[in-house]
């Protein structure tokens, strides 16, 4: 199951807030290791969303091209039939 960086990010303020009230000084790192592994995936997970939102944006600028070259194409074709018949 993919995870949203909403969930990592809610995750790593969770562990932050562990640490944060944590009495005992194992808990409390174990804590802030959480957070950092947390926000880790967080910016990952950013990441990846933001990748994958410009490779859309990428994919829908290639088809706008590709048809436009084909509508150019076809003009092309018309036009040299055109000039066959005339």
């Amino acid at each position: 199951m993919a995870q949203t960086f909403q969930f990592y990010d809610d995750r790593a303020n969770e562990a932050s807030a562990e640490a944060a009230s944590a009495t005992l000084d194992n808990v409390r790192e174990r804590a802030l290791r959480s957070e950092k592994a947390w926000r880790g995936m967080a910016d990952q997970a950013l990441k990846i969303e933001e990748d994958r939102a410009q490779a859309e944006r990428d994919r829908a600028e290639r088809r706008e091209a590709e048809k436009q070259a084909e509508a150019e194409k076809r003009e092309q074709a018309e036009q040299m039939i055109l000039a066959q018949d005339g």
